[in-house]
């Protein structure tokens, strides 16, 4: 048995969470229809990620889903997806019944590759979805310049890059919808929960709206459309009101933590460590890994060295083109995106929760070390 155990990540909480959610639970404020908590919390984080609207939800996979049903993106309807990334980007799409086309990655960035967007668009691609993944934000300009050239919404998968600056702006802002997590394990959570950020003032209604079952205005049980029960609770937002204080606390920790990484663990010819271009904040989600050279094919042996050290770790996503219930019916070819392929079969993350100690990350790489020397 190891000695001791250095979690993957766990979220920075404190006094300010139990005083939001016993003053919610004092008032009797707990469903998603009532509380001050929920327009408080959709309100500063829709400003701190420079939008108008904030539309709080009951998930991330909620908050895309939604993002595409309100943008009556349906069957028939494709939408070009970043292949790496979790399987929840894709169900969204399948949930309103359009096609995805995955788009494969960038090997430094492992985001989606902009410059593979065009070949890949028809007359029935109707939208992009980018997922600024593990922190850092995609080169937007000219995923933005294509979207406007072709007539396309462009949705952020934002669910783990809050906080994240594309050449000074908060991701979330730039495309027409955002969508954010905040589950446990994100930059800011509220146990499950998500978000989305918008400045369309119809589209903001018309999310409102669908999330919370479609109700009607005169007679609510005349309901206006086919709605969902997608709703935050007011708990849930006086946690994330309270979370939302520490932001920026907790993405400088995420910073200065992947730097400890980085001075640690740079200059091996065997391990490819996360990037941060001149156009970005990269904020870190988790702190990503690729096995390279000689260890090339090695992670589940460096992972299982790891736990036995009591080190906890997790693979990379695997791409939707290598997920075989898509392969299998048909929608997609293993070697459809052989870039994401790669990067999903050599990655893994290391612990990177906001308060793990320096101690524990010169026990991470210290085992790590000895782990890729074996």
């Amino acid at each position: 048995m190891p000695v001791r155990r250095v979690p993957v990540s766990q979220p920075l909480l404190g006094p300010e969470e139990t005083h939001h959610v016993n003053e919610a639970l004092a008032k009797g404020a707990i469903s998603g229809f009532f509380g001050d908590y929920l327009p408080m919390f959709e309100q500063e984080f829709a400003a701190y990620c420079e939008c108008k609207h904030g539309v709080s939800v009951s998930s991330g996979t909620t908050a895309l889903h939604l993002a595409l049903a309100t943008l009556s993106i349906g069957p028939g309807d494709e939408v070009l997806v970043a292949s790496l990334t979790n399987m929840a980007t894709f169900f969204a799409v399948l949930y309103q019944g359009a096609h995805p086309v995955p788009i494969d990655s960038e090997a430094d960035t492992q985001n989606l590759d902009p410059k593979l967007l065009r070949a890949r668009i028809t007359p029935k691609t109707k939208a992009i979805l980018v997922v600024h993944l593990f922190g850092h934000p995609v080169d937007m300009d000219p995923v933005m310049e294509i979207a406007r050239e072709h007539n396309l919404y462009v949705i952020e998968d934002c669910a783990e890059a809050h906080g994240a600056l594309y050449k000074g702006r908060k991701v979330g802002g730039i495309g027409d919808i955002g969508c954010f997590s905040f589950y446990a394990n994100k930059v800011i959570t509220t146990g499950e929960g998500g978000m989305l950020t918008l400045n369309n003032a119809e589209w903001a209604a018309r999310a409102r709206n669908l999330k919370g079952l479609a109700f009607g205005d005169k007679n609510k049980f005349m309901h206006k459309d086919i709605g969902y029960n997608y709703r935050m609770t007011n708990l849930q937002a006086a946690i994330g009101h309270a979370q939302f204080g520490k932001i920026e606390q907790i993405i400088t920790a995420k910073r200065e933590i992947a730097d400890k990484y980085a001075r640690r663990l740079g200059g091996r010819d065997d391990l490819q460590l996360p990037v941060e271009k001149p156009y970005a904040r990269n904020v870190h989600w988790m702190y990503m890994v690729l096995l390279a050279g000689r260890n090339a094919g090695r992670r589940a042996e460096v992972m299982r060295a790891l736990l036995q050290k009591g080190v906890e770790s997790r693979e990379n996503f695997l791409p939707y083109n290598m997920q075989e219930i898509f392969i299998n019916r048909g929608w997609t070819r293993v070697d459809e995106c052989p870039v994401a392929n790669d990067l999903g079969l050599r990655g893994f993350y290391l612990p990177s929760g906001p308060a793990i100690s320096d101690e524990e990350i010169d026990y991470v790489c210290q085992s790590l070390i000895e782990a890729l020397d074996q």
